[in-house]
């Protein structure tokens, strides 16, 4: 097994998370918090802007909960970190872009942890599945984001069934934005994530706390909420330099700099 079951590889404001905790990339409760730690810093520096999680080889990007590792004593309901499994599902206030780069298998707590981003590119090769329901337990998290991403009715036959989706299907339902070439897929992940590095960091810190927030409040509510500026990114934003740098830009007709204040 790999000494450090997490790389990471930093480049400009981009950071690239890539599990490799060979043969299947599972997380166990040390790799949580790893990934929780890296995942908090990754929010709290001014400088970075947008992240990438992947998993390392061509054939798993991540099953999830680490089976043997539970076998070993690793608690079901353990200390996962900060960011509770995998770093993302409950980490506050991440209010930067990240996106998943599906690289191979994709399920139980890997799909979660795909969930947990804003964005999911897939390889050709990919496969999506929720397989908890064959050994007698719940997928907790994905029965409560799944349903809300993809139609109704095949998230159900996932959960219920164990189904596996190949990633045209998965593609099909919108469970993911697009199917790349494996060879592609990391090239068009970085791609994205440097059109995301050069757009406005409050404008996305804004979007990210309102759809969160939104999930839990009526739209009415939402809405005044954003109206009003009782969302910090928002009041933020309304008060920023890079406002008023948007509106210079456009009426210049040039690209706008933005400085993230």
């Amino acid at each position: 097994m790999s000494d450090t079951p997490v790389k990471t590889r930093r480049e400009g404001g981009i950071l690239e998370v890539i599990l490799d905790r060979p043969k299947a990339n599972a997380i166990d409760l040390a790799t949580s918090r790893i990934m929780g730690g890296i995942f908090a810093e990754f929010r709290d520096d001014p400088d970075m802007r947008v992240a990438i999680i992947t998993g390392a080889g061509e054939k798993f990007f991540c099953p999830g909960w680490d089976l043997k590792a539970a076998a070993g004593g690793d608690a079901v309901d353990g200390d996962y970190g900060v960011g509770g499994f995998g770093g993302l599902q409950e980490l506050p206030d991440l209010n930067k872009p990240v996106i998943a780069a599906v690289n191979g298998i994709c399920c139980g707590g890997g799909l979660e942890l795909a969930l947990s981003c804003d964005m999911i590119l897939a390889a050709e090769h990919a496969s999506f599945a929720l397989p908890e329901i064959r050994s007698g337990t719940i997928a907790d998290a994905a029965s409560i984001k799944l349903p809300k991403r993809i139609p109704y009715h095949i998230a159900m036959e996932m959960l219920l069934t164990g189904r596996w989706l190949d990633a045209e299907e998965a593609h099909r339902w919108g469970l993911v934005n697009r199917i790349l070439p494996a060879d592609g897929l990391m090239d068009e992940a970085r791609s994205l994530a440097g059109l995301l590095e050069s757009g406005p960091p409050l404008v996305f810190a804004a979007i990210k706390e309102v759809v969160r927030e939104a999930e839990a409040m009526k739209f009415q509510d939402t809405l005044d909420s954003v109206t009003g500026r009782t969302f910090a990114t928002v009041d933020r934003l309304y008060g920023s330099q890079d406002l008023l740098e948007g509106f210079r830009a456009f009426a210049e007709k040039r690209e706008p700099v933005w400085k993230g204040k």
